[in-house]
């Protein structure tokens, strides 16, 4: 937020600080509380107007400036409660709670549109000619300029403290815009073809209010369902260990957070068999500590002996791999162990699979040990397979 944080830190204190609670809880009450002043603003003038000059469309769009204002008064508390510190029932934090106020915000206007189709489809039913004054026609052009203001300035908070409930008002910003340019226009349609739009453009902009509600509950809900992190910083987390003298690969990594600011992962790392048990206790420390510190993210790293020094290993991990590689794209193995015995050969190792492949696992390890059982009979495969917790 480069053109903002000129003038935010008027406003907010540590403004840079993005990562702190509190520096996010005053970002988040500060844009509430521009949104409930601008939002009630343009309710007045709206319903004044719609009132006067008889025209449900103008007043469904005041409505909808009205649960504008109401949702940031939502998200207002939202961000409030979200900044409690742990305690012992949560000792993850309230974070969370944050999703829950975008959650709110969205079925409220998912209420108000339906309400809003109601009256539109009994003025569609009993029409009464609305009323043509430019007067209305400079209302909902400072309206639209309001409402792009807002759409800049939501989305520039947004993204700047990674809020998913603004992000969602800015884009609760931008639909009111496309709303308030479709009354706009049946009152011009009305005016100079004499065709009386105004209960179609009501229900129109209900419709479309109702749609937005919807959008908004799947994207609030997905948090909450624990959506898949960012590819960014999935790659973030991987080049940095790999940065990490000794580190040999990584797979299996996991990462979920409690809300904005409070990540947590685990991941496998694999490490020289011949180093030194303490040198490499050692090393995983210094990850986990720098990623605390360095990222704010709760990293714990379980370490995999692997054994460099034994060619016929890496002769048959190459194989197996290569047998992935034909199956499908997207395989990938990881642990990969031999335990010799008398009549076979037990080759033991984990593969990764995409929620992207349909074959089961079951159907997979079949596929996988047969392609190995007629490169060499005497392989005998203990295979389990796992579903990344990561998106592609």
């Amino acid at each position: 937020m480069a053109k903002t944080s000129k003038w935010i830190r008027f406003f907010i204190k540590n403004a840079e600080h993005t990562s702190n609670p509190g520096v996010r809880e005053h970002y988040g009450r500060f844009a509430s509380l521009v949104g409930v002043a601008t939002n009630l603003i343009l309710f007045g003038i709206k319903l004044a107007a719609g009132l006067i000059f008889n025209s449900l469309a103008i007043t469904a769009d005041a409505i909808n400036n009205l649960s504008d204002s109401s949702s940031s008064l939502v998200t207002l508390a939202g961000f409030k409660m979200s900044g409690k510190p742990a305690d012992e029932k949560h000792p993850y934090g309230h974070e969370r709670i944050e999703y829950i106020a975008g959650l709110i915000v969205s079925f409220l206007i998912l209420s108000l549109g339906f309400e809003l189709l109601q009256s539109a489809i009994d003025k569609i039913m009993h029409p009464e000619p609305a009323q043509f004054s430019w007067l209305s026609i400079l209302v909902l052009l400072v309206s639209i300029v309001v409402k792009l203001w807002q759409m800049r300035f939501y989305r520039a908070i947004g993204r700047t403290i990674d809020s998913v409930t603004l992000l969602a008002t800015a884009a609760d910003s931008r639909n009111d815009v496309l709303a308030t340019s479709a009354v706009l226009l049946s009152l011009l349609i009305s005016r100079f073809s004499g065709l009386e739009l105004d209960g179609f453009m009501g229900a129109a902009v209900a419709l479309f209010i109702m749609v937005s509600g919807v959008k908004l509950v799947m994207e609030t809900v997905s948090p909450l369902l624990g959506a898949g992190p960012d590819r960014d910083l999935v790659d973030r987390i991987h080049e940095r260990i790999h940065s990490y003298p000794g580190v040999l690969g990584l797979h299996d990594l996991a990462i979920h957070n409690y809300g904005p600011t409070k990540c947590y992962a685990t991941v496998h790392c694999e490490i020289s068999a011949d180093m030194d048990p303490m040198r490499s206790h050692d090393l995983i420390d210094n990850i986990e500590r720098d990623f605390l510190s360095d990222l704010g993210i709760n990293l714990v790293i379980h370490m995999d002996p692997v054994r460099l020094n034994d060619p016929e290993t890496q002769t048959l991990r190459i194989m197996a791999e290569g047998v992935l590689a034909r199956i499908a794209p997207g395989l990938s193995l990881h642990d990969f162990r031999v335990v010799h015995g008398i009549s076979h050969s037990n080759l033991i190792f984990d593969v990764t699979a995409p929620y992207s492949l349909e074959e089961s696992d079951d159907d997979l390890i079949f596929e996988i040990k047969s392609a190995i059982a007629t490169i060499n009979s005497q392989w005998r495969c203990v295979i389990q397979v796992d579903r990344g917790y990561v998106h592609s």
